[in-house]
């Protein structure tokens, strides 16, 4: 049979497929497609009966659909009681056997792509397709190639332009399988492969790194051509290692942020490699550093590197000369820094880094590129972030300045009120010009008793005490308490409080009765003076004083009794001023007994009058002697009264002697010559001098200056005004005697008489404070006259010729007035020259050479030497600046040759001119001083030859000079000047002017000079020896002694100065000049030995503490610059041994510290190296010897810190310059560290123990905070560290940190000792020697490696957030990041467990199938699902064709009850908003973008087809449960919203788009609601229309809009 034609085949039956998005209606059972009912044969509707054909078809109605409601029945349903509970059953049951049905996650198939060998050719041939991206992943690994490791892959993928996922993909498989063998090992660690690869990327750069290189410099001298070629330098090789480089940037980004590199060794390697880099290198260096800058921001170990590192490099670029191409370097590494400053500060807690780049640090930290407009957002923004900055810097420095024990608190400035020395100090600096009554000795408050206690005991010692000098101690502290107690009264009557006089006198009497300076028997004057002038000013009572001995049974008072009372002396020498006869009575009866007629002291009166009457034979009707006598014979003559009780010398003078001599001064007050008040009132004030009745002085004064009528009287008593000006201001009674002399001055004017010499005392006395402002301004008018009367003003002054003949014609005049006509016919001529006085003097010098030729007797010499000095006198009265300033200038100018030449005779024609104008008030001491003797001195000091006998000439008479003007106290019988008591005054009131500022500085820088002076062998001995006892006693001289005391910072710099320059000359007079100031200060030796040194008790006493400072000072300095503790033997370094274990054996207060401190200054690094290792080995046995435990605690602690503080201020002045630092002994430093660690370890101990109860927490704090503290000193210095020490500061920096958790968490918490720790904490960790190879080291060495879970739990977060900063932390890895294990217990609950550790190396990429592979779940990554519990749900993903059509993705969620696909919120959002398909969104509905008509339609085509789905079914009257108002974002406003819910649907009707051609909607409604406030829905959705129809319910009411548009 022929085969049938291919035309006449039967066509196949046409089958139709539903859409492939379109789900099965049931997954097992055949139930078709839902909504797809294709025609088939057979079926119903293809049935032609006659009523289908008639009438169509029609399916029968189950149900009356007019008339039967489902609703009753229901309500009735759910009104029942189970209805909720059978729901849920039902619901439980579907779930049930849904997930019977869905099947389990298959176990992994995940295999790591094995390792095969291929050959060349296929070898390159893999790694191209690795190459090629459209060669799929899949494809390549079921097998990788083994070959090529380390670098040499990096390049081989580099070589082949490998895509950087592709190559990790491959360089990930490469790992997992060189990990495949060690991952069944117990101790197998994931990441120990990605240390050893980053070890390998890392060399890789380095060595790419390396190959950027710098010329070297060339060498001078060496004529060598260099030619430098860099890598860099070339086109080609510049491009190849670019290229290299990026691609490993690229790869080591993905490797860092997935963990193939382990972050710790990578950013270690960064911090290596910034430190060792060179200035080309940095720059690459510094990209990797801020590309990775996260990792390290918040991790101090490698962020203070890092500072480090760019300090070193930033100081390097500015010395560099390429510093210009530099600059982004440079400013990166200062953003950097900032950024650090910022986030991490205490990065920058490191006393090391400041100390080696201060100026750097604060220059960076304040430098601030704000380049934007100010008032900009960027400005404010910028301004605030570096304010922070700013105060973190500052924060950071002070805590440094801390560490450093820098900006120490002075003594000057030390809180404590009794502080012995500075009192001292303070009593000693007072002065002529001193106002004692407001100086600040006693605290203004008078409620600190006991402070007040200290105060009055120092006072009252210092004005007593042999080891301090002055007669003006006694008045000063009378009248310092006298002030104290005024305001005390006043404070007391204002509080209505007790007034202070019974405290007063009880504080006296305590002090009189138990100080040891009181008691002793050579005080007693010096007691009886200061007591006396307590009593006389009420101060001190008498006769409480008595009746308090009476009172206690005092025994000895009385002379008859053997046992003697050291108050039964105070009794008989303390006076009485304005006694009661009843007190004088009592005190007789006291002291002598009741039947005492007559007294020792009555006699002894009469004797001391006869010796009065004696030596003042004119004021008791006798004939008086012609020349006064001298101070001495003086003494011999009135012997007993000086040797008498104070207490008679106070009756003589007062009570008997005064009323004479205001008698005698009144009856002689029109006397012509007043030579014999004159002579008495000289004698009277000597004797009152010598016994200190300065108080009858002054009344005795005042009274003759009310009564002087003659010049000569006037100039006597303002020769005593101004020599004992220091104890008028002691007195407080300078206003007294300003008010006299103001007095005497207009009294004076008044007769048309004026007196220069009285308007400059009142000047100089009166210092701007007591005088009326009128009454100033008065003086200084006459004072101005003065001056212009006696040089009047010319613009054209007269010429003065070099030689005056008529100067010379004086020595042939012997007439009285000849001096003084001479001297005003020179002034009447020459007074409008300036330099006419100059001119005189000059020729008067000249004149003076030439006596000696003419005749040569002596006194005939001395008349004609007096005539001249009679002359010069009168001269010195016509000028208005006086003679002394052209004296001067002659000496230090013309007149420094001409001296030096003169010979012997004429010397002593000169001295007798010089010595009459001083007396005379014509020259100033200082004057001669400064032109004449300094300079000579001066000379012969610095004398390298024998120069003959014109310098021996010169020096004598120098000497004899300052012997007369400084040290004499007697009278010359041979007619040189002073010739009698009164001329000896007017020479004490000269000398005092020396001892003042501003001259007696120059006079102590002599004093060195007398010293090498001494020891000049070219100076004859005689001479030399001469120096020697001007020297010696100069020094000991009281005031001489006084000015010292008052200005002992002059005496240090003297001698500092004047060491100096003969360590520069090469003189070896050290010991000589340390004797000489040892005499000085007060000490007895010549020569002085550091072994014979007093002890302690001597050394640091508060008397002589700051005078002894700086002669040990100047000792220990010499030997620091000789080295004697090395190489002059065991005997010096004993010595100093023996004087440092004494210091610090002995309790120091912070004034004897601050002594130690200055008694070490300068003193040169070895020698305080020995005071500081002697102190730490001494602070060493008390540290290791403390009990915590034991009361004991506290006094052990408080020795410990007064030792600190003693080494703060030795280590003070060495700090500024951190080389000057010494060397520890390693032994003591060992012991040291031992110590610290021993008790920081006891005191965590204590903190730690289980149910401890720390009873003395503060005491245990205060002694963490000072051994903290210790450890900070110490770490400061040089040392060695021992192996002993090393050890040592490990387990110190184990136990800080044990105490820094302490003390920031719990009860414990503290503001003081938690920062001071964790400050000390970085201190340590950064001085501990770090172990490195190959110049490689580990900035995590001495680091705490524990996890951050281990920290207390109640830390406060910034705390915590330090503490974390100190751990080995970085970034976490993304993949692991927050993710645990967790496991389920039998009850279901989730038990979190440990967190995930990151597997890098096993966790490859998800490479899929092949195409065409099957789409089932397979659990075939390397990550097995089952690790996260994952299960199937039995809903299907969206096709990737209809995942972006929103549209088709409702349709088909329409069709499946889906629970895990979507979230509750994205199901939320996705039914309440109306979902716009990708086409609509881009607008191309309609040409401007909206909606037409169709699309309007069609979306509500889609609603009504959606409400007839068979998976939901839905009653048209049935309520909608839930309105949805809200709006998508990503729409405008107009544009309305309809819910795309299942269950219920709501048409806003404001969405609805307008309808065409229909004037009845366009008349009813606007096309667009305005405001969805103008839409209220009354009930119920509405139901759907057809096309064209408009939607209308009776439920349902539009509100238009009221407003107008």
């Amino acid at each position: 049979m022929p085969e049938a034609s291919s035309d006449d085949a039967t066509p196949s039956i046409f089958q139709l497929h539903p859409p492939e998005w379109l789900p099965k209606t049931h997954n097992s059972a055949d139930l078709g497609y839902p909504n797809f009912h294709p025609p088939r044969p057979g079926q119903e509707e293809d049935i032609l009966s006659e009523s289908n054909v008639r009438n169509g078809f029609a399916l029968p109605q189950v149900v009356s659909a007019d008339t039967w409601s489902s609703q009753p029945g229901i309500t009735e349903s759910l009104h029942s009681v189970n209805t909720v509970n059978k729901l849920e059953d039902l619901m439980n049951e579907v779930f049930a056997r849904r997930a019977k049905l869905i099947p389990s996650v298959p176990s992994s198939t995940f295999r790591i792509p094995s390792r095969v060998t291929l050959n060349d050719a296929k070898r390159q041939a893999w790694f191209d397709d690795l190459a090629n991206p459209e060669v799929p992943l899949a494809k390549l690994g079921r097998n990788v190639p083994h070959g090529a490791k380390g670098a040499d892959l990096i390049d081989l993928l580099h070589s082949k332009n490998v895509a950087i996922h592709r190559a990790v993909w491959f360089l990930r498989v490469f790992g997992a399988n060189e990990t495949a063998g060690l991952r069944n090992k117990p101790s197998y660690n994931p990441n120990q492969y990605s240390v050893e690869w980053t070890n390998v990327v890392t060399a890789h750069l380095r060595k790419q790194l390396m190959d950027i290189a710098l010329p070297s410099a060339p060498r001078p001298g060496v004529n060598i051509k260099q030619t430098f070629r860099g890598v860099l330098s070339e086109p080609e090789t510049r491009s190849k290692w670019i290229s290299r480089f990026s691609y490993c940037m690229e790869l080591l980004r993905v490797f860092y942020a997935e963990g193939l590199v382990d972050k710790r060794t990578f950013l270690s390697w960064l911090v290596n490699q910034m430190c060792s880099c060179n200035l080309a290198q940095a720059g690459f260096v510094l990209r990797l550093v801020d590309e990775y800058f996260e990792g390290f921001i918040e991790c101090r170990p490698l962020a203070r590197p890092f500072v480090e590192a760019f300090l070193s490099k930033l100081s390097e670029i500015n010395t560099s000369a390429a510093r210009l191409y530099l600059t982004d370097t440079a400013f990166l590494m200062i953003f950097l820094l900032q950024r650090i400053c910022l986030v991490l500060p205490d990065a920058f807690v490191s006393p090391r880094i400041w100390i080696n780049y201060p100026d750097l640090l604060s220059e960076v930290l304040t430098h601030n590129p704000n380049n934007h407009p100010d008032g900009s957002v960027e400005q404010m923004t910028s301004a605030h972030i570096f304010g922070i900055i700013y105060r973190n810097s500052s924060n950071v420095k002070r805590r440094v300045d801390a560490m450093l024990f820098r900006n120490l608190p002075s003594i000057t400035t030390s809180p404590h009120l009794g502080s012995a020395v500075h009192d001292i100090e303070l009593l000693n600096s007072i002065c002529a010009d001193t106002d004692v009554a407001s100086l600040p000795f006693f605290p203004t408050s008078s409620e600190n008793l006991p402070g007040i206690s200290e105060k009055l005991e120092t006072l009252l010692t210092w004005s007593v005490t042999p080891l301090q000098y002055g007669d003006h101690r006694a008045f000063a502290a009378v009248t310092l308490i006298q002030k104290w107690r005024t305001r005390a009264g006043d404070r007391a009557n204002r509080r209505d409080a007790s007034p202070p006089d019974g405290f007063l006198q009880d504080q006296l009497f305590e002090w009189l009765d138990s100080s040891d300076v009181a008691g002793e028997t050579g005080n007693i004057a010096a007691v009886a003076l200061l007591y006396g002038k307590l009593v006389k000013h009420e101060l001190f009572s008498y006769a409480s004083y008595i009746q308090r001995l009476i009172a206690r049974g005092e025994p000895g008072l009385s002379f008859a009794e053997e046992i003697v009372s050291r108050h039964r002396n105070y009794l008989r020498w303390i006076p009485l001023y304005n006694t009661t006869p009843s007190l004088t009575s009592q005190r007789k009866v006291v002291l002598y007994g009741v039947r005492a007629r007559e007294i020792p002291e009555e006699l002894n009166e009469r004797e001391i009058r006869k010796e009065i009457r004696a030596v003042l034979p004119e004021l008791f009707g006798g004939t008086a002697e012609h020349t006064l006598s001298s101070p001495s014979s003086l003494s011999g003559s009135c012997c007993l009264l000086l040797k008498s009780p104070r207490y008679e010398q106070v009756r003589t003078f007062g009570t008997w002697l005064m009323p004479v001599l205001q008698k005698a001064i009144i009856q002689q007050e029109f006397d012509v010559s007043h030579s014999g008040i004159l002579k008495s009132y000289g004698v009277v004030v000597e004797l009152m001098t010598q016994t200190d009745c300065f108080d009858a002085m002054l009344d005795l004064t005042i009274y003759m200056l009310e009564h002087c009528s003659t010049e000569e009287l006037l100039l006597a008593v303002i020769d005593t005004f101004r020599r004992h000006a220091v104890i008028w201001a002691s007195m407080d009674v300078k206003s007294v005697i300003i008010k006299a002399l103001d007095s005497v001055h207009h009294s004076w004017k008044m007769r048309g008489i004026q007196s220069k010499p009285l308007l400059v005392l009142l000047v100089e006395f009166d210092a701007g404070r007591y005088l009326s402002d009128a009454s100033r301004e008065e003086v200084r008018n006459d004072l101005a006259a003065f001056t212009l009367a006696l040089q009047p003003l010319s613009h054209q002054p007269d010429s003065v010729p070099d030689v005056l003949p008529e100067i010379l014609l004086l020595f042939n005049n012997p007439s009285p007035d000849a001096p003084s006509i001479l001297a005003n016919g020179l002034w009447i001529k020459y007074r409008m020259t300036f330099e006419w006085a100059w001119k005189v003097w000059d020729n008067t010098i000249a004149s003076l050479r030439q006596i000696p030729t003419v005749t040569a007797d002596i006194n005939e010499r001395r008349s004609c030497a007096l005539r001249y000095g009679v002359f010069l006198y009168h001269v010195n009265r016509h000028l208005a600046n006086g003679l002394d300033e052209q004296v001067l200038r002659w000496f230090l100018g013309r007149g420094k040759d001409e001296v030096a030449i003169l010979n012997q005779d004429v010397w002593d024609i000169v001295k007798v001119v010089l010595l009459y104008l001083i007396v005379r008030g014509a020259l100033r001491t200082t004057t001669i001083l400064e032109g004449l003797v300094w300079p000579a001195w001066s000379i012969a000091a610095s004398l390298s030859d024998d120069q003959g006998p014109t310098l021996e000439v010169h020096l004598g008479a120098a000497n004899d000079l300052c012997r007369r003007l400084l040290l004499s106290e007697e009278c010359s019988s041979d007619m040189i000047p002073p010739t009698n008591l009164l001329e000896v005054h007017c020479i004490r009131t000269r000398r005092q002017e020396v001892y003042r500022e501003p001259y007696f500085p120059s006079m102590i820088a002599n004093i060195p000079i007398l010293v090498s002076l001494e020891n000049n062998s070219h100076v004859p001995q005689h001479l030399r020896q001469d120096a020697q006892e001007i020297r010696q006693s100069l020094c000991e001289d009281q005031l001489f002694r006084q000015g010292v005391f008052r200005n002992l910072n002059a005496v240090r710099v003297a001698f500092e100065k004047f060491m100096l320059v003969s360590e520069g000359n090469g003189d070896n007079i050290f010991k000589q000049t340390i004797a000489a100031l040892g005499i000085i200060l007060g000490e007895s030796t010549e020569e002085f030995e550091l072994s014979h040194w007093p002890d302690s008790a001597s050394l640091l006493s508060p008397w002589k503490i700051s005078a002894t400072a700086i002669q040990l000072q100047f000792l220990l300095r010499q030997m620091g610059k000789d080295g004697v503790v090395g190489t002059r033997g065991k005997s010096d370094s004993a010595a100093l041994d023996k004087l440092t274990t004494m210091i610090f054996h002995h309790t120091l207060s912070c004034e004897e510290a601050n002594f130690v401190a200055q008694m070490t200054k300068g003193v040169g690094s070895e020698i305080a190296g020995k005071f500081i290792n002697n102190g730490l080995k001494h602070v060493a046995e008390i540290i290791q010897n403390v009990d915590l435990t034991s009361d004991t605690i506290h006094a052990s602690m408080s020795r410990a810190g007064e030792l600190l503080r003693v080494l703060t201020y030795i280590a003070e002045p060495l700090r500024r310059n951190p080389s000057d630092l010494p060397t520890l002994d390693p032994n003591i430093q060992t012991e040291f560290f031992e110590a610290l660690s021993k008790q920081l370890s006891a005191l965590a101990g204590l903190f730690e123990a289980p149910s401890a109860v720390i009873v003395n927490a503060e005491s245990l704090m205060n002694a963490c905070i000072l051994l903290a503290r210790f450890l900070q000193f110490d770490l400061a210095f040089r040392g060695v560290w021992t192996e002993g020490a090393k050890a040592a500061s490990e387990s110190l920096s184990l136990s800080l940190f044990k105490l820094v958790q302490i003390y920031a968490s719990g009860n414990n918490c503290e503001l003081i000792a938690y920062p001071l720790l964790f400050d000390t904490l970085f201190y340590l960790r950064d001085e501990m020697p770090v172990e490195s190879k190959l110049g490689i080291f580990d900035p995590f060495q001495h680091y705490p490696d524990i996890s951050s879970s281990s920290l207390p739990s109640d830390m406060p977060p910034e705390y915590r957030k330090q503490i974390l900063s100190v751990l080995h932390t970085f970034p976490d890895v993304t993949s692991v990041k927050n993710l645990s294990n967790a496991h389920r217990d039998a009850n279901g609950s989730i038990h979190i467990d440990a967190p995930v550790v990151n597997r890098p190396w096993e966790w490859t990429e998800n490479l899929g199938d092949l195409a065409g592979g099957s789409r089932e779940v397979k659990n075939s990554s390397s990550l097995n699902l089952l690790n996260f519990g994952a299960q199937l749900t039995g809903e299907s993903m969206i096709p990737e064709a209809y995942r972006h059509d929103a549209r088709v993705q409702q349709n088909l969620r329409m069709f499946e009850d889906g629970f895990s696909a979507e979230s509750i919120f994205q199901r939320d959002w996705r039914e309440t908003r109306i979902i716009q398909s990708v086409d609509d969104d881009d607008g191309s509905g309609s040409p401007d973008g909206s909606k037409t008509r169709m699309d309007w339609e069609e979306v509500r085509a889609r609603s009504v087809k959606r409400k007839s789905s068979p998976a939901v079914s839905l009653s048209g009257a049935s309520r909608s449960s839930g309105v949805s108002m809200r709006q998508s974002p990503g729409h405008g406003s107009f544009t309305r919203r309809r819910s795309t819910s299942s269950f219920s649907d709501i048409i806003e009707v404001d969405a609805m788009p307008p309808m065409v051609g229909g004037s009845t909607t366009q008349g009813k409604r606007k096309a667009i609601a305005e405001s969805d406030d103008e839409v209220i829905f009354i009930e119920g959705p509405l139901p759907a229309q057809g096309k064209g129809k408009k939607a209308k319910s009776n439920k349902t009411q539009v509100k238009k809009s009221t407003k107008r548009r």
